[in-house]
């Protein structure tokens, strides 16, 4: 046919293959490594394409005098033959343990990286590991063939900065991973949402998520978003709605939203929850338990008045002047005192007024000595207070009562407690609030140790009810109850279960973060924090080898 052209070969699709008969006849071998070609035994050249004619050509080509030397089929060409393999073999094999040395320095770096990481330390610290790794072997290892080997491999990790600055990438690659993969599984998710400043005043909004990954229930941070601008309940919709859409995961999921009450997130019609109730209708509220409970300790009447007076002895002894405070540890060291100085009270530390008015109680007799022998005005009128046992029972009956509220605030803090673990507490609570108040009429005061020693010159024994510890709800359905055996009543307990009691999690978080980004590494980025963050909370463990084989690997220069 006129105009015809034959179609071009294409090399690729022959599927061609070596023989093996190709390494007596022209001194060619394959080496073992995934596309290798064909390479020389002699100048270790590899050819392009896998064909005898290339093969061949090779041969006669370059190494003639090597066919004259050694006949085919001599007993001298065989000797000869066996030499090149196994020299051959000897480099594939030593090319082979370096990549293996460059791989385990890889894991050593990137391990490095996660545990200073998971210690909030500062990425030049790695170097300081170096340093010190090196001091050790220097003093402890005493061969010197063991120490030179040892000391060689050390110095071939790559500890530097901005090592370790890329290592935390890819650990928190790794982790967030398999996060989002489990999150997008999970039938059912809670998410707590919290907003907190770090120390550049930048508003960063952080997402905790609660979830069920087919083993047991996990708590993990879902993300640190920062908020550039304002912090409205708009524009903290739109960073979930668009953080939620660019790691492929579904609003719809959510079962449950816990936040602080702020107005931003409770707002009925601006606020976060509106928003997202409008997108996602099956979603429930809830405003933080512990929160809640913090709002039974507000004062009010006498209790409040006298809450008022112990902090103003408080401030009188620390605040009023320096040498006074000096004056006052001096004395209370001078007098071998249980404590060395009284506490300072703070609204936004939950437990600190029990803690500030437990160290008031045991310090009495010091502060009262002190009022006597201080010259100051208001000394006086403040020791009058101290001297006063109506006064004093109140104080030792707030000590005691904020004990127990203190008791109930740690046993709601934690990870790992579903909404259902918290309304157990609480109202195992509320009926103790029975108990106290019947110890109260009665005047036994079994349950206010304080305020029964202050009352009573010789006080009865204390009852300590026995703490009964058993297994969890979550670790129950987790361990005993198969995903065959009652499926309605299972799926309703994943879905309880699933649902945060409180912005803890959150809050904790925060300490974290301000742990990680201090005044002196201010200029850490959003990126590099939120990758720190997840580093330092999550429970997943990075695949290290894994890692290593995906990467380009060197050695420390």
């Amino acid at each position: 046919m006129a105009g015809w052209m034959p179609k071009k070969r294409k090399v690729d699709g022959e599927n061609r293959q070596f023989n093996s008969e190709w390494t007596e006849k022209y001194l060619f071998t394959l080496p073992s490594a995934a596309s290798s070609k064909p390479m020389c035994l002699l100048c270790n050249e590899a050819i392009s394409v896998i064909k005898e004619y290339n093969v061949k050509r090779h041969y006669h080509s370059n190494h003639g005098s090597f066919a004259s030397t050694y006949p085919a089929g001599s007993e001298e060409r065989r000797k000869k033959l066996q030499v090149l393999q196994a020299s051959f073999e000897r480099s594939q094999m030593a090319l082979g343990q370096f990549c293996t040395e460059q791989q385990r320095a890889m894991i050593a770096s990137l391990r490095v990286a996660w545990t200073l990481t998971r210690q909030k330390r500062p990425f030049t610290d790695a170097d300081t590991v170096k340093d010190c790794m090196l001091a050790v072997i220097d003093e402890v290892v005493i061969d010197q063939k063991v120490k030179e080997s040892v000391t060689s491999a050390i110095k071939k990790v790559p500890l530097s900065d901005t090592s370790i600055l890329r290592r935390v990438e890819l650990l928190a690659k790794d982790v967030s991973g398999k996060l989002f993969e489990n999150v997008r599984k999970a039938e059912y998710i809670s998410i707590a949402v919290d907003e907190s400043t770090d120390c550049t005043d930048m508003a960063q909004l952080c997402i905790y998520v609660r979830f069920f990954d087919g083993v047991r229930f996990r708590e993990e941070l879902l993300g640190l978003i920062p908020l550039e601008g304002h912090t409205t309940g708009e524009v903290i919709f739109q960073k979930i709605v668009s953080f939620f859409n660019e790691h492929e995961l579904d609003l719809q999921k959510v079962c449950l939203l816990v936040t602080d009450g702020a107005p931003a997130m409770v707002g009925r019609v601006q606020g976060l929850v509106a928003r997202l109730s409008a997108i996602a209708p099956h979603m429930q509220y809830l405003h933080c338990i512990i929160h809640q409970s913090v709002l039974c300790a507000k004062l009010s009447g006498d209790l409040k008045n006298t809450m008022d007076t112990v902090m103003s002895i408080v401030n009188f002894i620390r605040s009023t002047s320096s040498l006074q405070h000096r004056l006052f540890r001096q004395m209370l060291a001078d007098t071998f005192a249980d404590h060395t100085d009284l506490l300072v009270h703070n609204d936004v530390r939950w437990l600190s007024k029990g803690k500030v008015l437990d160290r008031f109680c045991e310090l009495r007799q010091e502060i009262v000595s002190f009022l006597r022998t201080c010259k100051h005005k208001r000394a006086a009128n403040l020791l009058e207070g101290m001297l006063d046992e109506r006064f004093m029972a109140e104080v030792y009956f707030l000590c005691d009562i904020f004990g127990h509220m203190n008791t109930l605030n740690l046993e709601l803090q934690g990870r790992g407690k579903s909404i259902a673990d918290l309304v157990e507490r609480l109202c195992a609570f509320k009926t103790k609030l029975s108990i106290f108040k019947t110890d109260l009429i009665t005047k036994k005061l079994l349950h206010f140790p304080q305020l029964r020693a202050f009352m009573s010159t010789s006080p009865r024994g204390e009852i300590t009810p026995e703490q009964l510890q058993s297994e969890g709800v979550a670790d129950f359905w987790c361990n005993h109850v198969s995903q065959y055996q009652y499926p309605t009543i299972r799926k309703v307990a994943s879905l309880i279960l699933t649902m945060f009691g409180s912005t803890y999690t959150c809050e904790s978080s925060f300490s974290h973060m301000n742990a990680i980004k201090t005044m002196g590494r201010c200029s850490m980025s959003n990126q590099k924090l939120h990758e720190c963050l997840r580093i330092g909370l999550t429970t997943y463990e990075p695949n290290y080898a894994e890692i290593a084989k995906s990467r380009q690997c060197n050695f420390s220069h």
